[in-house]
């Protein structure tokens, strides 16, 4: 009897000593790279971390997690981790997602920008061509937000998605596509539109469609400088078309050159193209750059006035001189090159 009792006390200890050494941590190592998964159970995951040698034994990770009640909110994504790490260490990272992070790209669109110059910054930023992005930008193909957005097809406009890429700063994962960095601009400019209180129900207020309020947006953007002006000057805009009286807006004229000129001359303002707002009444077939959100509210909520006419001051502080006449417009125009 007594031998049988040290026998069981012998197997016992032994057992309890042989679940205690493979509970330990192993021996500390370089660092393992694993991924779980979406939809792998907290077992399929102990017996991962066992293959990659990062814990003893897979069985005894299970019963742990059992025992403290753990292995639910273990979240999918690519770690590393080192042999040599204890349980816990390891059920803490599985729980915050404490993923491996991937190479970003980080770029900015400025304000104002053209799909032409945004395909080039693109460019630039994913070392690709011009061409890659700008196809992109002017068929909208593929991409899920063109359809949200109801961004129209129209033989006249230049790009497509012309002032819908919402210029920010931007970080995406390296490995992104062309279409996925598009679409990512696209559904910022959702993000952006959804922060204005009761945006669709102005723009149904004032019986603009979404491609309206953003070509508006757009001359404001390239008009104005002082963010104050904004307003008004979208008010100008708004009056011009009411009348029925053509907008004349330089920036339009600007759009249709290939290089920016600091002053335009009768040549260039008898341009043919429906963009042309020296030429052509209402508004352009579209935007003509990205409008920031200061243009875009602007363009939703104008300042009411009887202005009809503006011009640049030639002092320096890139403000305006507004005018309700003719006659105002040229006194405006002889004090702005006084000045």
């Amino acid at each position: 009897m007594l031998i049988i009792i040290l026998l069981l006390a012998a197997l016992g200890g032994g057992g309890a000593w042989y679940i205690w050494n493979g509970m330990q941590p192993v021996e500390p190592g370089q660092p393992v790279t694993f991924t779980i998964e979406k939809g792998m159970g907290s077992s399929e995951i102990a017996d991962l971390l066992e293959e990659n040698g990062i814990i003893r034994k897979g069985l005894f990770f299970k019963g742990y997690l059992k025992w403290v009640k753990e292995g639910s909110s273990f979240k999918a994504g690519t770690y590393t981790a080192a042999p040599g790490d204890t349980y816990d260490a390891l059920i803490a990272r599985l729980n915050a997602g404490d993923v491996v992070k991937k190479a970003t790209v980080v770029f900015t669109i400025p304000e104002g920008y053209t799909a032409k110059q945004i395909a080039d910054k693109l460019a630039a930023a994913w070392n690709q061509k011009p061409e890659v992005f700008l196809n992109i930008i002017d068929s909208g193909a593929g991409l899920e937000a063109v359809s949200r957005l109801g961004i129209p097809e129209n033989s006249q406009l230049r790009h497509r998605l012309e002032g819908y890429l919402f210029p920010e700063t931007y970080e995406l994962v390296k490995e992104s596509t062309p279409e996925q960095v598009v679409e990512a601009m696209l559904e910022q400019l959702e993000k952006k539109l959804d922060t204005i209180q009761g945006w669709q129900a102005k723009l149904k207020e004032r019986g603009l469609s979404l491609h309206e309020l953003l070509t508006v947006a757009s001359l404001v953007e390239r008009e104005v400088v002082v963010d104050s002006e904004r307003p008004i000057v979208a008010g100008v805009i708004y009056n011009r078309l009411d009348k029925g009286q053509k907008l004349e807006i330089d920036a339009t004229v600007q759009y249709l050159l290939d290089k920016q000129k600091e002053r335009l001359y009768e040549k260039d303002l008898k341009a043919d193209s429906p963009y042309n707002t020296y030429k052509n009444e209402g508004l352009p077939p579209g935007p003509i750059s990205s409008p920031g959100l200061a243009s875009i509210q602007a363009a939703l909520v104008p300042e009411a006035s009887d202005y009809y006419f503006y011009v640049t001051k030639k002092d320096g502080s890139q403000g305006h001189l507004f005018g309700k006449t003719y006659k105002e417009h040229l006194a405006n125009i002889k004090k702005s090159e006084q000045n």
